[in-house]
């Protein structure tokens, strides 16, 4: 016969060494056949007023060992969810955790609905965010982590891995950005270059650019003090993201047709602002769009913020199902989703414009993998500029920019191309925009699957 003691002991040490049961997702609406991972969805407290929404998606390999990856969305005020329903999925190889951030994102909220926020404060909560998911989840405590983002998530992602670095309870091995906003500059600067040899800009306009913009081969178009170089910027600016093609991907089409930069939304009866995703920030054009993004939010406080040429109306209509709600353990009181927070992105203070100093820090410490890869026909955040900004960093090249290749139904294929660095490569998606795992998931699970396993590309 067992001893009481023994017994409670037993069910203690359980249920310590187990995930939330509460946070469990049983059943989701809306599918054919229920998912034979399990799931979980609910809050990670980093104050006692703020609430992060986490949706923890387990592998569907052999999750008790398969790495933990955190992944993140940009904006800023951009939710993660987006990334599971129209990007990644659930994974074969990797346990993933889906957040929220910062609080007013997605199913996120602060009690005291405080929304205003800058990088520094972002990423502190990340962390606390991951800190709470790893004494709610200590079965995943010695497993591999990686965290991984797009678009902001270039900022998101390399200032919470500087804290996490220095965290010893993590088991952090390295990061991944995609298409990520590394540099304010490097990114201006390349796009007007990525517009002109696409085929975006006429000749006359290119050679005006050179003109103003340039001195002994070197070009300013991010914050010129000549006038005139400025004025010629903003017309690239109006080609890039006014004109009606998709900054994403340039060779998609805008769905829903050209939006405008504004409209009203008559089944949501919302007035809905089309983001620029930060180009050009220093411009007048942007300055000027940034001001009457602000007055247009302050006078109509119904606001819904895109991202331009997409269609989230499915991913709101199902998050928003009163079922689908309470399936994922959404109180009654929190928002409703939005892919984008108006409110958060106008009271966002962006603090970093260059991920060098972070980029360095890690690559000192000669443990952590890096990867940064890009779709090579993405506007918002162009591969070239995140090539600039890699090389930038001086690290000892390993293997020259070669093809990657993966496999489809056809045989090897080329994925793009990839340059190699001490624990550190660059990678293209060829014909991949902005959200990469949509456009090319063959491609991307081949190379994500590469990185998470330490394998040649």
């Amino acid at each position: 016969m067992v001893p009481l003691l023994v017994l409670i002991l037993v069910v203690q040490v359980f249920v310590a060494e187990s995930a939330p049961a509460e946070d469990e997702i049983t059943y989701l609406p809306g599918l054919a056949k229920q998912s034979s991972f399990r799931q979980y969805s609910g809050y990670l407290n980093t104050s006692e007023n703020k609430h992060l929404h986490y949706w923890f998606v387990e592998s569907e390999g052999y999750p008790e060992r398969d790495p933990v990856v955190l992944w993140l969305n940009g904006g800023p005020g951009c939710s993660s969810l987006d990334g599971l329903l129209n990007e990644n999925g659930p994974f074969l190889i990797a346990n993933v955790i889906y957040l929220e951030s910062p609080a007013g994102v997605g199913f996120s909220y602060d009690d005291n609905k405080q929304y205003r926020t800058n990088d520094t404060e972002v990423s502190f909560n990340n962390y606390l965010a991951l800190k709470e998911f790893f004494r709610l989840f200590p079965e995943y405590k010695k497993n591999k982590f990686f965290i991984t983002g797009e678009s902001y998530g270039g900022i998101y992602v390399p200032t919470l891995a500087e804290r996490v670095m220095s965290d010893r309870e993590i088991n952090f091995k390295g990061m991944a950005v995609g298409n990520g906003l590394s540099s304010f500059e490097y990114n201006d600067n390349s796009l007007v270059y990525f517009a002109y040899y696409h085929g975006l800009l006429r000749s006359s306009l290119w050679n005006d650019l050179q003109k103003f913009c340039c001195s002994e081969e070197i070009c300013n178009f991010h914050n010129n003090k000549n006038k005139t170089c400025m004025s010629k910027v903003m017309e690239v600016m109006h080609i890039v993201s006014f004109s009606g093609l998709n900054v994403y991907n340039l060779y998609a089409d805008c769905i829903g047709g050209v939006p405008g930069q504004v409209h009203f939304d008559q089944n949501q009866k919302q007035l809905v602002i089309h983001n620029l995703e930060n180009l050009f920030p220093k411009s007048e054009m942007s300055l000027l769009w940034r001001k009457k993004q602000q007055n247009m939010y302050q006078s109509y406080m119904n606001v819904r913020l895109d991202p331009p040429c997409t269609n989230t109306t499915a991913c709101s209509d199902y998050l928003n199902n009163p079922d689908v709600r309470r399936a994922l353990h959404i109180p009654p009181f929190v928002q409703k989703w939005e892919v984008c927070s108006a409110e958060v992105y106008m009271n966002y203070q962006i603090l970093h414009r260059d991920m060098k100093d972070q980029y360095l820090k890690l690559l000192a410490a000669r443990k952590y993998r890096i990867l940064v890869y890009n779709g090579d026909v993405d506007m918002a955040c162009n591969f070239i500029g995140d090539e600039w900004f890699v090389n930038s960093l001086n690290q000892e090249v390993q293997v020259n920019r070669r093809t990657w290749l993966y496999k489809d139904e056809n045989g090897d294929q080329v994925g793009g191309f990839v340059k190699e660095f001490t624990n550190l490569a660059f990678l293209t998606v060829k014909g991949a925009g902005h959200m990469v795992p949509s456009d090319k998931p063959n491609a991307a699970f081949t190379f994500f699957s590469r990185f998470l396993h330490k394998e040649p590309y």
